[in-house]
């Protein structure tokens, strides 16, 4: 089982994607709400996985990849955004992300993405 750390501010993006997570081989093992807070969470938990979310307060999640890469080289990170932000695609890569999903999304676009990883 992959354990996974759901970063998003919005509390109802995090719950959605926990419950696409559940009875899979994803266990979500925490939540944060900024990337301040996703870096945090990264040291404390130590995930396999982690979905983030570009458009953040505090630290947005570009530069949070950068952050938790800068600890953990070898973390795994999936960036997801709103529909307008693909040209963000390249920053989210360059800064380390894995894989890139844009919301709204399907659960098995989700699962895809996430089992290449």
């Amino acid at each position: 089982m992959k354990r996974v750390l759901v970063v998003d501010d919005a509390m109802f993006m995090r719950y959605t994607i926990k419950k696409m997570l559940e009875n899979t081989d994803f266990d979500v093992i925490g939540e944060a709400d900024n990337g301040i807070n996703a870096l945090i969470q990264y040291k404390d938990l130590n995930p396999d996985i982690v979905t983030m979310d570009i458009t953040m307060p505090e630290i947005d999640g570009i530069q949070a990849v950068h952050l938790i890469r800068k600890y953990d080289p070898n973390a795994k990170v999936v960036m997801m955004s709103a529909m307008g932000q693909e040209s963000m695609v390249r920053d989210a890569i360059l800064a380390g992300a894995q894989g890139f999903l844009v919301k709204p999304f399907k659960q098995e676009d989700v699962l895809k993405t996430l089992n290449k990883l």
